[in-house]
């Protein structure tokens, strides 16, 4: 801090006659300036990838006012935004109600939060980039975490992770990926598999296990699903393969639909609940309460649980 001219005698007088004024903190007619009385240190890149049980606990006093934290708890809800159409991961039933692994992570950190959880079917391609004006709060969508898009979004731990992989018709004569040269695969909009099929995939934390096949049509779908509804019409219809999550293949075959896996996975996802960097108030407090909240989740067994009743199978673990 730059000393005054006056030397700390001049300062203590003026802070005294400052002090007798009421007017402590503003400029004296000496020229002098007061130290403010108290002064706030921003967090360290440390404190806020670990927060600490009393940062969760108490909130305010970790956070500037007016964070997204204080805002979701005086509202009293938290806004999700997820995908009706993906299938075990969210989905809606046909009475309206959400059902899903996403879903029931979402209302978890709801409920951890002390709040009631309100879910929102966002396309995932506005998700993804950002600048979501505060129409919602996060997403728990089964994002995963790439480096173009840390650029907009705010990322928890991870709370699971899936293998990515190619889902061919049941007539298919295909043995493996490298024969799907020249042809049609259908991707998602916005996707990690639309970026790997084009040669523009950047993992965190994961590495890229098979190159993609060269030479490909690729066929993007506003969801997963639609690309796999192509699919079903049989082989080479209007699709010759699906890239996407290896449980929502999985899923799909347990229904009746007509796929099978082409070959092992390609790659691994870390999956993450995503908070928008711009929002109107500071994502910060409210992703470092909800990181908090998937680690303990990871600790007390919650998300094995989740995962083992709508996978059959523990996601939430490395392999």
């Amino acid at each position: 801090m730059r000393r005054s001219r006056y030397g700390a005698l001049g300062v203590l007088l003026a802070m005294l006659l400052l002090a007798a004024c009421g007017q402590a903190g503003t400029t004296g007619t000496t020229g002098a300036t007061a130290a403010p009385a108290q002064t706030q240190m921003p967090p360290t890149a440390a404190m806020a990838e670990q927060p600490t049980a009393a940062m969760a606990e108490q909130p305010t006093a970790a956070v500037a006012a007016g964070g997204l934290l204080d805002e979701v708890k005086k509202r009293g809800k938290l806004l999700i935004s997820t995908d009706a159409n993906y299938k075990p991961q969210s989905f809606k039933n046909p009475d309206g109600s959400w059902e899903g692994f996403d879903i029931d992570v979402g209302r978890e950190i709801a409920k951890r939060l002390g709040v009631e959880p309100e879910f929102l079917d966002i396309s995932f391609d506005v998700i993804t980039a950002g600048n979501w004006n505060g129409r919602w709060d996060i997403n728990v969508g089964s994002m995963t975490i790439t480096a173009d898009r840390k650029q907009v979004l705010l990322f928890t731990q991870p709370y699971y992770y899936t293998p990515a992989a190619f889902a061919v018709h049941t007539d298919s004569k295909a043995t493996s990926i490298d024969e799907l040269q020249g042809k049609r695969v259908g991707v998602g909009a916005a996707t990690t598999y639309l970026d790997y099929l084009q040669g523009n995939l950047k993992l965190e934390g994961e590495e890229i296990l098979k190159p993609p096949p060269t030479g490909v049509d690729v066929k993007i779908y506003d969801t997963d699903q639609l690309a796999l509804q192509d699919l079903a019409l049989g082989d080479g219809t209007r699709l010759d393969a699906v890239l996407t999550a290896l449980p929502t293949i999985q899923d799909a075959i347990k229904s009746g639909q007509p796929f099978k896996v082409l070959g092992d996975p390609v790659y691994y996802e870390d999956l993450a609940v995503a908070l928008d960097k711009n929002s109107p108030q500071d994502s910060q407090s409210l992703r470092d309460a909800i990181d908090q909240i998937i680690g303990q989740m990871h600790q007390d067994g919650t998300l094995t649980q989740l995962s083992m009743k709508y996978y059959g199978i523990d996601l939430t673990k490395k392999k």
